[in-house]
């Protein structure tokens, strides 16, 4: 059990520094980037507030894509150049960002610093491969990240782009489809682009692969790798990780419930062939995950729709990728612990493998934890936005678990939103993106008493 009280001097403590480091990396570039995009040369009418200017750095940072002011009217070239910096910063991490500082100064991380970004990107013990994987990693978001550009750009100009217009607008959306953002350049978002079969393919998968996160990223890579060197000799490929492999196994149930989920519930009016529909359920299930495109009117979608896309987002994309949500293992798990717990089980398997006592306790706190925050979260927005004409209880669960699982998805809310909303709001992104848990462990005392208590029996169900 936890014993001792509250001390601000603790959160600061060498145990908890790599919270430290993150909540206060992610707040830091947060402040900076709200300040930058109050500059009179990133608003093109001058009149964004510090308020709209936090929501928007915020969103941007914890790679959201909820706005409140549009983004290609309100902000300039530049304006919106600093946004993409933001969301590549964001999706990334801050700590990826410190440690690429400190290879190009030739500096060596803390061990604290390392394990931050090993909870962040690997969900491993630390290694003797950290500076290499953690190079790969950069290389391999940049590698995917301009091949996603670059094939954006030329379906641009096939729609009759100009080029320098289809060059920042195709990195601008790969960035935002890699790193799970959703902000777009225009202001019906992608709706004006799905008759491009190129560039909604394009987008799906650099969403997807941005969801399933670095480290199944790498042992896809170097599976397909060290396949293409057996190719011949007889030596097997080797065996994806448990880890991977439930996030693989996970994330493409999701996607295909999703999708057909979408196509019994229905889409709005607008999607009248069967190509529009299947193509438009597919990519409003993969963005649901925490990317936060949308090709439809979301606000016009039927109430069974839209109960499904809440569901995907409360899920989210998967651990060391840039999604918000409460992840794909943590469903994994629990699905695995109630069939354990039905069959009469004492252990807890996934794939032939024990699931640790420690791993089913923190799973149990986040699940916990986030039913808790979003419970609180809808109480907070009725009290502050149900007075408006036209705002249902819909509207409200969809903004509050679209701003916890960092996706950008909404019915209209997020325009009308109050100045007591649009903090909640940010509030919750910043939450959604360092996860529930995190800030638990940082704020948490973590003293431990062992001292055995009477039991009792209480009836339940």
């Amino acid at each position: 059990m936890w014993k001792g009280k509250f001390s601000f001097k603790g959160l600061f403590s060498p145990a908890r520094m790599p919270q430290v480091l993150l909540v206060g990396g992610f707040a830091g570039a947060i402040l900076a980037g709200a300040l930058l995009l109050m500059l009179p040369w990133c608003q093109r009418q001058g009149q964004i507030g510090f308020v709209d200017a936090l929501f928007t750095a915020t969103s941007a940072v914890c790679v959201t894509g909820l706005i409140v002011v549009d983004t290609p009217t309100a902000f300039t070239v530049l304006g919106q150049a600093v946004i993409l910096i933001l969301i590549q910063i964001g999706g990334l991490g801050i700590m990826a960002f410190a440690a690429l500082a400190f290879l190009i100064l030739g500096r060596r991380l803390s061990l604290a610093s390392q394990a931050a970004l090993h909870d962040s990107f690997f969900q491993q013990d630390l290694g003797v491969e950290f500076k290499k994987r953690f190079i790969q990693i950069i290389l391999m978001t940049a590698t995917l990240e301009s091949l996603g550009a670059l094939l954006i750009f030329l379906a641009l100009l096939g729609c009759q782009h100009m080029p320098l217009r289809a060059l920042f607008s195709s990195i601008f959306h790969a960035v935002s489809a890699f790193c799970n953002a959703g902000f777009s350049v225009y202001t019906e978002n992608l709706m004006g682009l799905r008759d491009s079969p190129v560039i909604m393919a394009v987008i799906m998968l650099l969403i997807i692969m941005g969801g399933l996160g670095h480290m199944v990223l790498q042992e896809i890579w170097q599976r397909l790798k060290n396949w293409r060197r057996s190719a011949g000799l007889g030596d097997p490929a080797p065996r994806l990780s448990v880890h991977s492999r439930v996030v693989l196994l996970v994330s493409g149930a999701l996607l295909v419930c999703g999708w057909l989920g979408l196509l019994i519930f229905g889409l709005t009016k607008d999607e009248t062939t069967w190509g529009l529909k299947l193509s438009s359920a597919l990519f409003q299930s993969i963005t649901a995950r925490t990317a936060g495109f949308n090709t439809v009117d979301i606000g016009r979608l039927p109430l069974g729709s839209l109960l499904l896309l809440m569901v995907l987002m409360f899920v989210g994309g998967s651990p060391g990728s840039c999604a918000g949500g409460v992840k794909t293992t943590t469903l994994a798990i629990s699905m695995a612990e109630a069939r354990a717990q039905l069959q009469g089980d004492d252990q807890v398997r996934l794939f032939s493998r024990r699931v640790s006592a420690d791993t089913l306790r923190r799973t149990r706190l986040l699940i916990r934890l986030a039913l808790l925050w979003n419970l609180v979260g809808f109480l907070v927005l009725l009290f502050t936005e149900g007075g408006q004409q036209g705002i249902g209880m819909h509207d409200v669960v969809f903004e509050q678990l679209s701003a916890f699982g960092t996706v950008g998805l909404s019915t209209g809310l997020t325009f009308k939103l109050s100045t007591m909303g649009k903090l909640w709001i940010t509030i919750t992104m910043f939450l959604g993106r360092l996860g529930p848990l995190t800030l638990a462990l940082w704020i948490l005392p973590t003293k431990h008493v062992h001292i055995g208590y009477p039991e009792t029996r209480i009836m339940i169900g």
